[in-house]
């Protein structure tokens, strides 16, 4: 069930933009309800490859429930508290082939990156320059001045990224593992607005 947008607590005035251009004819754009067939296409051919990090993964979702889910996205956008992208190729008008999102669930002035790129698209680079992308837009924004990346310690193509990108291992937490292949040690990788 999502959020009413009065019950997203914003994280900052201000939104990145809705387009983000990346190198090698890829884009990351502003997920809409209109999205949900694609993504939900792009989420059940992935399946196997993200189960074994991703709770959410466990089993094949309903079209009824990716739309919900993008609607939910939708009004979390509105609201300032999160920011959810596709990564799409520009010559394939529509296509999915990853999901990133800037996430207000750190507290405030912090925006956390999560992402998952489809199978088909592992390893080229696509993650890290999604990544780069959005740590830019989101410490442009008023109010964040940190942008953290969590993932599993074992998860080792998704630590990668932070790693490639400057960002600095802050700690490890333990917490519960919810997926197959999770450690219950959690990496968190940061990285803040460089100061005058």
């Amino acid at each position: 069930m999502s959020q009413s947008t009065n019950e997203l607590a914003a994280v900052t005035e201000g939104r990145p933009p809705e387009l983000i251009p990346l190198p090698g004819g890829f884009s990351l754009r502003r997920r809409t309800v209109a999205d949900a067939p694609e993504l939900n296409a792009a989420v059940t051919a992935s399946l196997d490859h993200l189960r074994p990090w991703m709770e959410w993964a466990g089993e094949t979702p309903s079209l009824d429930h990716t739309r919900e889910m993008t609607r939910a996205g939708v009004d979390a956008w509105q609201a300032g508290s999160d920011f959810m992208y596709l990564l799409g190729a520009d010559d394939r008008p529509g296509s999915v082939v990853g999901a990133f999102g800037l996430h207000g669930r750190i507290g405030p002035g912090a925006l956390e990156i999560g992402y998952w790129v489809a199978v088909d698209h592992v390893g080229h680079g696509l993650a890290t320059a999604a990544a780069r992308a959005l740590t830019e837009a989101a410490l442009a924004l008023p109010g964040v001045g940190r942008v953290e990346i969590h993932c599993d310690e074992g998860n080792l193509a998704s630590a990668a990224v932070p790693r490639k990108l400057g960002y600095r291992l802050d700690r490890v937490d333990d917490f519960e593992p919810t997926a197959p292949a999770e450690t219950g040690r959690r990496l968190i990788w940061i990285t803040e607005r460089p100061t005058a």
